[in-house]
C-alpha cells in the first residue's frame, strides 16, 4: 500500500507538471491530456520495458488513466491558482522526480537486478517522462541541459542502499532517499549548482 501511494502521488505530480507545459504552449484540451499522460507514465514504460515486465503497469491497472485524467482536470480548473508557471511546474517536477525514483529501484528490487541497476531505473523512470514531455513540445528536455536533474535522481537512489544499513525502518529508508532527490534538486537550483559544460566559447 505505501509503495502504490507513492507511485499514484509520483503520477499526480507529474501529470500536473504536463499539463501546465503544454497550456504554456496553448495546447488544446487534448493535447494537454495527451503530454500529461506521456509525461506521467513514460519513465515507467520504459522500465517495464527493460525490466520485460509485460503488459506494462498502466495497461493492467486503469487506476493510472483515471489518476493522470483527475490532475488534468484538477489543473485545468485550478490554474489560475496556480501561478507563476515556471515555479509551479519546478515544484511539481521536482516532488515527482523524487517519488518516482523510489518506484523505480522497488521495481528493480522486485526483478531481483543488481543495485547499480535499481538506481539506473529509477533514474529512467524519474526522468524519462520529462524528457518525452519536452521534445514533443519542442523543448530541450531538462536532463540534457546543465540543471543538477539525473544527478538528484542517482544521489536519491543510492542513498536509499545506504538507509537500508541503518537500523530503520524500511519505509522511513525510502522516505529518506525521496527526501535526498528533492533536496538535493533544491539545493542545486537555490545555490545555481550546475554540472560543468564541455564545450569552449
Amino acid at each position: 500500500m505505501f509503495y502504490l501511494t507513492i507511485d499514484i502521488l509520483g503520477t499526480i505530480a507529474f501529470a500536473i507538471s504536463g499539463v501546465l507545459v503544454a497550456m504554456e504552449k496553448k495546447l488544446d484540451i487534448f493535447g494537454v491530456f495527451i503530454i500529461a499522460f506521456v509525461t506521467a507514465i513514460g519513465g515507467g514504460t520504459l522500465r517495464d520495458i527493460l525490466i520485460g515486465d509485460f503488459p506494462v503497469v498502466w495497461m493492467r491497472d486503469y487506476t493510472y488513466i483515471l489518476v493522470v485524467l483527475g490532475a488534468v482536470l484538477f489543473a485545468v480548473l485550478f490554474v489560475n491558482q496556480l501561478k507563476y508557471f515556471r515555479k509551479t511546474l519546478f515544484l511539481f517536477d521536482t516532488i515527482g522526480i523524487g517519488l518516482f525514483t523510489m518506484v523505480g529501484v522497488e521495481k528493480g528490487l522486485a526483478a531481483d537486478i543488481l543495485p547499480i541497476m535499481c538506481i539506473a531505473l529509477g533514474t529512467i523512470t524519474a526522468c524519462f517522462g520529462g524528457v518525452i514531455r519536452d521534445i514533443l513540445c519542442n523543448e530541450i528536455p531538462v536532463i540534457f541541459r546543465k540543471e543538477v536533474y539525473a544527478t538528484a535522481c542517482i544521489l536519491g537512489a543510492s542513498s536509499y542502499f545506504l538507509f537500508r544499513q541503518l537500523p530503520i525502518n524500511i519505509e522511513y529508508a525510502y522516505i529518506g532517499a525521496i527526501l535526498v532527490t528533492i533536496l538535493t534538486r533544491l539545493v542545486a537550483v537555490k545555490f545555481k549548482i550546475a554540472l560543468p559544460n564541455i564545450y569552449k566559447r
